[in-house]
Order: C-alpha cells, then structure tokens, then sequence
C-alpha cells in the first residue's frame, strides 16, 4: 500500500506513535510519506520505502498566524495525486481529521480518486483540547467525517463516546513498543557515571506541561530520597521547566536531579533506571510508561485515563489517585527497598510490555487499512 502519514512532528506520544508504525510498514513493504510541517523527531537516516514531504505555510505580513490547515490540506492534496496513494491515516483529531476531509473533497472535485482517511485519537485531542468549545463541533465533525477511527485505550474510545455525538465505530489498537530500540541492556558503566554510589535512579519523561504534574514527580523524588539514597532524571522539556527547576533549588534536591532536555536516545537512560514516575492528571495510554517497562522498569503512577489498562497495580508497579504524592512515595520506597521485589516487578514489566510488541500491533493496523479500502469499493 501508498500510506500518507499526518502528524506533529514533535516528541509527544502522538508524533512517536506515528512516526514509528511509519517506519515498521515500510520495513513490510509499504510505501509510507511522512507529510509534516518538520521532519519527525524519530525520524532519522535513510529508509528503504519512507518518503517525507515537508508542509510549509505561506508568510504573509497580513497572517498574524500562518495558516497551517490551509497550507497542509494543499500539501495533501499535491502528495495524493502525485505519488497516488491509497489512503490517509491522520494522527490527533486537531486539525488533522478536518483537513483530511478537505483535501478528500477536493481531490474529488479534481475527479481523483476516492482517498479514505483512517483518523487515530491520541488522548488530548479528545480530553483537553477536543472537548473546549471552541473546537469540540469541528473535532466531532471531524471524527464523523472520517472512513475509519481508531483510539489507543479503551478508556480514550469512552471519553470520545462520552464528550461527543459519534455516529462511527471507533476500533480500539494499542500504543506499542519497537523492542529493537527498547529493551534491557548493560550499561553499568553509564549508570555509575550517575549515580556512582550505587543510589537508586528514579526517571520521569514528558513534555513538562501542567497535566503531567512534574511537580508531583519532584515532591514524591523528596519523599524517597530522605530515606534512600537517590538520582532523578528528568527528560523532556515544556512550559513547566523554569519552575521546576526553582522547585529543586527551594528542596534542596539540585544535586541529584537532573534536567536533562529532550532525548533521541532515551532508551540508554531508562536501561540505567530503577522506577518510572508518571503521576499524570491524564493519560490516554502511557507510552512513556511502556516505554520503561520494556527496558524492564517498574512504574509508580496515577490511576486515571488509559494507565491501568498499561500498568498493573502490584505486578508491574503501582497505581494512586491523582495527586497522592504521599502513596505514591510509600510505593516507591517499599518497591525500592526490596532488591528481591524490585527484580520480580522488573520482570513482570517486561513480560507484560511484550504484548504491546510493535510486530504485533502493525497487523491490526493493516486490517484497519484494510476496512477502509473495502468500505470504498463496497461504495463503489
């Protein structure tokens, strides 16, 4: 198949998630066109079969903001008549679903052929930014409006259901993990670099915005480093930093914190770590979480949005409600200070992490692919 690609190029969960199912289709064959205003963050060197076509939105002094739609439904339309894919799968419903529906009307109008739109929810395109007034009628326009739609959680295929009017079936896949990249490796000599003692390390990884609450992260970190010699590592960068970093400094905890930006090669931090920290407000699935626990690290977390149904309460960590810091903190404490414990969720948080095996998930995707071409020629 000729898949075109729409997401935000960024290091969120949504531009991850699409930029690497990209890459694993063209590993099976696919021929897959990246179609964003930036190269995506994991999308580095060459690869056989991936194609990248930049959307860049006309500067005009009468814009006071360029007009990105305008720019990448033009940008969709040139790429699906030139290199004639079959179809269109948008990541975040904001505004990708809209423009996808725009671009297929106009490439009808130019007698193209029919180009379906599969539309994945991520999570804050339907929880946070979706449902706000200003946008929820276009966000449900645009749900409605595509051939197929997917969510990564059940818990995300309810919140939609919930906030808005869906007349479509919304097929529930699972964020996944690429165990080529993360997964458990020896490096006790970069782990010594950190924590040359032997203390615990203790990661956190996001994009530093107030729903992540990493605040939390640093108040439960204060908790277990008064009882167990500790290193945080924080990865990421957002809104929040400046006053998290003044966080540190009025706790006293500079010395053994780090503020170490964003990072291509997080799988090297979290093979040297000991305990994930997402203490979220929301979560539509965690990958994050996942992320860690493929490289067989326990999490601490809250319970809301799609957590539970990635990490299980006493087996692959634990879960409290939002803003718990004191339970969280026990939890990290009695898991850290159990070497024997330690190990057993370790292990469990791999094996669980397993299922969630990128070549696993890519079938269902295909089949999703699939649905949407019958459901054109059924039309037809």
């Amino acid at each position: 198949m000729k898949i075109g690609i729409v997401c935000y190029p960024t290091f969120g969960g949504s531009g991850v998630l699409a930029t690497e199912l990209g890459l694993g289709l063209a590993r099976r064959g696919h021929m897959v066109h990246f179609i964003t205003y930036r190269r995506p963050a994991r999308l580095t060197g060459f690869q056989e079969n991936v194609f990248y076509h930049e959307v860049a939105p006309f500067d005009y002094p009468l814009f006071e903001f360029k007009p990105y739609d305008t720019a990448l439904t033009s940008k969709l339309v040139d790429v699906v008549m030139h290199e004639d894919l079959d179809l269109l799968h948008v990541h975040y419903a904001i505004p990708h679903a809209t423009v996808a529906y725009l671009a297929k009307k106009i490439l009808l109008r130019k007698r193209h052929k029919y180009t379906p739109v599969v539309t994945t929810l991520h999570g804050t395109d339907i929880t946070l930014v979706g449902i706000d007034g200003s946008f929820s009628p276009v966000v449900e326009f645009g749900i409605n409006s595509s051939d197929v739609v997917t969510a990564v959680s059940n818990n995300l295929k309810e919140s939609t259901l919930s906030y808005f009017d869906i007349d479509k079936e919304i097929d529930v896949i699972y964020n996944f993990i690429n165990f080529t990249r993360f997964k458990p490796a020896n490096k006790d000599h970069f782990k010594k670099a950190i924590a040359p003692n032997g203390e615990k390390i203790l990661v956190h990884v996001s994009n530093f915005r107030k729903i992540k609450r990493v605040d939390d992260v640093i108040r439960i970190f204060k908790k277990v480093h008064a009882k167990i010699p500790a290193k945080l590592l924080l990865i990421g960068d957002g809104p929040e930093r400046p006053r998290l970093e003044e966080q540190c400094r009025q706790l006293g905890l500079c010395d053994d914190t780090r503020f170490l930006g964003n990072q291509d090669a997080v799988e090297e931090l979290l093979a040297i770590s000991d305990l994930f920290l997402i203490p979220s407000g929301q979560e539509s699935f965690g990958l994050a979480a996942l992320e860690a626990m493929a490289c067989k690290v326990p999490v601490i977390s809250s319970d809301i949005g799609g957590l539970p149904e990635v990490n299980l309460h006493g087996v692959t960590g634990y879960l409290a409600p939002i803003g718990e810091v004191e339970k969280m903190a026990d939890y990290a404490i009695d898991l850290l200070s159990n070497e024997q414990k330690l190990l057993e969720f370790r292990e469990n948080a791999y094996h669980h992490a397993q299922q969630f095996d990128i070549e696993n998930i890519m079938p269902q995707y295909e089949k999703i692919y699939e649905k949407a071409l019958n459901q054109v020629y059924q039309d037809i």
